[in-house]
């Protein structure tokens, strides 16, 4: 079984691009997601975890998740390799998401929303989006 639940907030804004040929939107954004315990006198640590929507979701994503926000994710674990131009090979480790919320109050999601001057849809979506 590979299940992954996140609970995080974005690093920055997610960047939404297109692939190319087919022209499928696809997400990506990182979420910080502070550790459990911290060492004594010493500041928690955090993980910084890479984040895919794929489809309608990453459009929602796009649209409505900002810099410093806190959502939660339900997805997998999906790990690639490539090469690079210098025959370099490349290892990636990635949450592909299949469900997206709104993690933070209703009033911090409004601010959010009024931040980038776009209408919420928490109301409409119960605050969640998945495919």
């Amino acid at each position: 079984m590979n299940k992954v639940i996140l609970m995080g907030r974005l690093t920055k804004d997610p960047e939404l691009r297109y692939t190319n040929g087919t022209n499928i939107p696809v997400c990506r954004f990182t979420l910080a997601i502070d550790r459990k315990y911290a060492k004594s006198g010493e500041e928690r640590q955090a993980d910084f975890i890479s984040i895919v929507a794929w489809n309608k979701l990453a459009e929602f994503c796009s649209k409505y998740f900002v810099k410093g926000q806190q959502v939660a994710v339900i997805g997998r674990i999906q790990t690639r390799t490539w090469e690079d131009n210098d025959s370099k090979k490349n290892y990636a480790t990635e949450v592909i998401i299949d469900e997206a919320y709104f993690a933070d109050s209703k009033k911090a999601n409004d601010n959010y929303t009024a931040k980038n001057n776009v209408q919420s849809e928490s109301d409409s979506t119960d605050g969640f989006f998945t495919i």
